[in-house]
């Protein structure tokens, strides 16, 4: 049996991150308002541990994306498929990844969406052209590098 899993990115502003992932990727941020107004009726969380973002309530230290196609748990908003889950830790990027995102846009849009993808907070750090694939290396609001490729 398959294994489901989600990728988790450290970050200092989670809900910056997903709303930049979000836009990146034609993906949705997860909205567990419901899920929030749950837990904290029944004591597991505290007023401390939620803030609102665009009008909604969300966990003060982690924020989700996930394919709007995929299913989704409506009690909780947690999607069930592709998801990428954004979360607080105290200290920033240091080093390089050990882990980046591909983002394949197509030979006939990547730059187009490369100077989209400046326009919504990211730096482009380079460009390759290399064995038939052509690439440029990004990095994120808070300096993770991804690449969006031909």
């Amino acid at each position: 049996m398959a294994v489901r899993f989600k990728i988790c990115v450290d970050s200092t502003d989670p809900h910056l991150l997903a709303n930049f992932w979000a836009e990146a990727m034609g993906y949705v941020v997860e909205d567990h308002s419901a899920f929030i107004e749950i837990l904290h009726r029944q004591g597991a969380i505290g007023e401390d541990d939620f803030i609102e973002v665009d009008g909604r309530k969300a966990f003060k230290t982690a924020a989700a994306i996930r394919d709007p196609d995929d299913p989704m748990d409506p009690q909780s908003g947690v999607g069930r498929g592709a998801r990428i889950l954004f979360q607080v830790v105290p200290e920033k990027k240091t080093v390089k990844n050990r882990l980046h995102l591909d983002l394949h846009y197509g030979a006939d849009c990547f730059e187009a969406a490369a100077a989209r993808l400046e326009d919504l907070g990211a730096t482009r750090l380079s460009a390759h052209d290399e064995q038939g694939s052509k690439w440029v290396v990004m990095a994120d609001p808070e300096g993770n590098e991804f690449c969006a490729h031909a």
